[in-house]
């Protein structure tokens, strides 16, 4: 189990299980989610949030975990912008950990 700071005093934190970012990995939630910009803010994290809700609606997203995923971190009270800030770098983190769950896609060789 990991532990995201959700506010940047610390006071406040989100539980996340290795199945949250499996998930994520699995959906591919945060590819092409920040602008170029690179700022992640509220308009981010509503943007995370309305393209769950879009998977939610079809039928892949009959799929607990992801389900999971949104009572336990996304729509968690605590979650903010800081914090998915703290959890994406947290996804990376354990992206790297663990190549051999990576979803990468095929490269075109020519």
């Amino acid at each position: 189990m990991y532990h995201i700071q959700s506010n940047p005093s610390g006071t406040r934190s989100i539980d996340v299980a290795p199945e949250h970012l499996q998930t994520i990995q699995k959906y591919h939630l945060f590819d092409h989610l920040v602008d170029s910009n690179g700022i992640i803010d509220e308009s981010v994290l509503d943007k995370l949030k309305f393209n769950i809700r879009s998977i939610l609606s079809t039928d892949a997203g009959k799929d607990k975990p992801l389900l999971d995923l949104c009572l336990d971190v996304i729509y968690h009270n605590n979650m903010k912008a800081f914090g998915l800030s703290k959890l994406m770098d947290l996804y990376r983190q354990w992206n790297e950990e663990n190549p051999e769950t990576a979803d990468t896609p095929p490269t075109e060789t020519e």
